[in-house]
């Protein structure tokens, strides 16, 4: 039974992005492996910036030292220098631990023809992908650029510069293959057009200054002129547009994969080395936007990163909260407004009712002072025809007086007048119109309404008296039917004092009241109302009358409280009754 631990040997420096996330993808595979928890061990051996005979020697022995009391199951070494280390000190270190290998490209492997007891991952990168990808990105691509570190240095692209030495028809090629940086920054800022950039790695410059690729790259991106291809995950964000990129993650899993296999008792031979599925075609979308490159030339299943979300996508829980509200709102206001409109059709229509109600009770009026309207007309009628025989006869005279004509016929005229009026009176009172608000005098109102009654409370014998405020009352109100509230309680008192012998008389009062609404009072002598009966006397239908139905005070009840009025009664302390109404003074 093999020990449940590995180490790992990594050829470069595990704190750079792509060794790191080759780790994580290793660590993340291990973590996973929960049924036989595994212990791993780390070393990186920094070839890029250290090596040599002496240096290789001194790292055996110091793994030697460290691991002399720790067992190790399985080996991995990750990039193809590793491998090479490893299958060196073996016999020496880890006479019987299986190897695994990652990151070593397909020549190297070729090469190596490492024994049967070492399996892992071939790594496959395409030179022609990288220049499919800068076709796609470029139109009309005339110059490939290729920007690295010296050939021999490179890790995974060294067999590109045969490729490259071989030419590609239609295309020009540039190598920017290890020059100094300052070099290679004013290169890249004047390329020419129609040409792209593929960056292979930069460790180290010509100067022999090293960097991590992925911070080489974010300074030549920053002054490139063209777009840049990469071959790897970690180069896309420092400013590669894209390409057919290796995934480290992936290599580390499939190497922590095969190792747990052989860890958990399978033979090595019987996991033959393959090509790990870790490249994939991913691109940065602020590159491309940079570059003005769309998702439609992209190679088929192109994976997009960094791409910014729409202001829906940002906001949209917000934005359909909103909605929400608004839509709700919308509904809101429409329910509002359709009960608006049915309380104002309402209000129309109760206001016609009112109308037709108060003409029906208008006419009941006219018919109550009929016999005296009648008699009213019938005095200047009578006299207009006395009249008329008297110039007759005068001018059948002999020597007809012409100035005892003109004085009669002035006569006729004034009694003309005078019926005319009882007849606009009439019409007046018998008018149907529509319900209609206008400024009016509540003096003048109370006036015409006296003058119209003055006859009928003459053949009652009942004496009336108007007394109006000296000051103008102007309301907004019908002047019809106020008119006729004022008729319904004149009419109402003298109907009262009807079987008094004597002592009829009603007394009507303009005032204002307060500077905000105009009162007008009409008091009479009669017998009063009784005390239990005050609060019933504006109900439809309650009456004292023999004759009464009960709807005069109701109807003038409704027609002040469309006027945003009030009406009460009460009774005098000297006798008699009283009514009162009031009405806000206009603004």
């Amino acid at each position: 039974m093999r020990p449940h631990s590995m180490l790992v040997l990594d050829q470069s420096d595990r704190r750079g992005p792509f060794y790191y996330q080759v780790f994580v993808g290793l660590r993340d595979a291990v973590s996973a492996h929960g049924h036989a928890p595994t212990t791993i061990y780390t070393e990186s051996l920094d070839l890029n910036r250290f090596g040599g005979e002496a240096y290789q020697e001194g790292f055996r022995r110091f793994l030697e030292t460290k691991y002399r009391d720790r067992p190790i199951g399985v080996v991995v070494a990750v990039g193809a220098a590793a491998l090479e280390l490893v299958l060196r000190w073996r016999p020496q270190l880890w006479p019987d631990a299986p190897i695994v290998f990652a990151l070593v490209e397909e020549n190297d492997f070729k090469r190596l023809r490492p024994p049967d007891y070492v399996t892992g991952g071939i790594v496959a990168l395409k030179f022609k992908d990288a220049v499919s990808v800068a076709r796609a990105v470029v139109p009309d691509l005339k110059t490939i650029v290729l920007v690295g570190a010296e050939w021999e240095r490179q890790v995974l692209f060294r067999n590109w510069k045969d490729q490259a030495a071989a030419g590609i028809p239609g295309l020009d090629i540039i190598e920017i293959i290890g020059r100094p940086m300052p070099d290679i920054i004013a290169q890249v800022a004047a390329l020419p057009d129609r040409s792209a950039i593929i960056y292979t790695g930069l460790y180290s410059d010509g100067k022999g200054n090293y960097y991590p690729p992925s911070d080489a790259l974010a300074f030549v991106a920053a002054k490139a002129n063209r777009p840049i291809v990469i071959a790897a995950e970690t180069f896309l964000e420092p400013g590669g547009i894209g390409g057919f990129a290796l995934v480290p993650s992936l290599i580390g899993a499939d190497a922590a994969q095969r190792a747990l296999r052989i860890l958990d008792g399978e033979a090595p031979e019987n996991l033959p080395p393959s090509v790990v599925n870790a490249v994939k075609p991913i691109f940065n979308w602020r590159q491309m936007q940079r570059w003005n490159v769309s998702e439609a030339s992209l190679p088929q299943g192109s994976e997009i990163r960094f791409q910014e979300p729409t202001f829906l996508e940002t906001y949209r829980w917000r934005a359909v909260a909103l909605a929400a509200a608004l839509l709700v709102q919308t509904m809101l206001i429409a329910f509002l407004l359709h009960e608006r409109y049915m309380r104002r059709k309402a209000e129309v229509e109760a206001r016609n009712r009112l109308s037709q109600l108060a003409h029906s009770n208008r006419q009941a009026t006219a018919g109550e002072l009929s016999s005296s309207i009648a008699h009213e007309l019938n005095q200047p009628l009578g006299s207009i025809l006395t009249n008329a025989e008297t110039a007759e006869l005068i001018l059948g005279s002999p020597t007809p007086d012409l100035q005892e004509v003109r004085e009669i016929i002035s006569d006729i005229k004034r009694d003309d007048l005078r019926a005319s009026e009882v007849i606009r009176r009439m019409r007046s009172l018998l008018k149907r119109a529509p319900f209609e608000k206008k400024e009016i005098d509540l003096n003048q109102t109370m006036r015409e309404a006296f003058d119209f009654l003055k006859l009928q409370a003459s053949t009652r014998n009942v004496a009336i008296y108007l007394q109006t405020s000296p000051q103008t009352l102007l309301v907004e109100g019908d002047p019809v039917q106020l008119q006729q509230v004022i008729l319904n309680l004149v009419v109402n008192s003298m109907d009262a004092m009807a079987r008094m012998p004597y002592g009829r008389t009603i007394i009507g009062r303009t005032e204002v009241n307060g500077g905000a609404s105009a009162v007008i009072s009409i008091c009479d002598s009669g017998p009063g109302i009784p005390q239990d009966r005050l609060n019933e006397i504006f109900d439809p239908f309650f009456t004292t009358k023999e004759q009464g139905m009960g709807i005069g005070l109701s109807i003038a009840r409704t027609i002040v409280l469309a006027h945003s009025g009030q009406i009460w009664a009460e009774n005098q302390s000297g006798g008699g009754a009283v009514f009162h109404l009031s009405l806000p003074l206009a603004a």
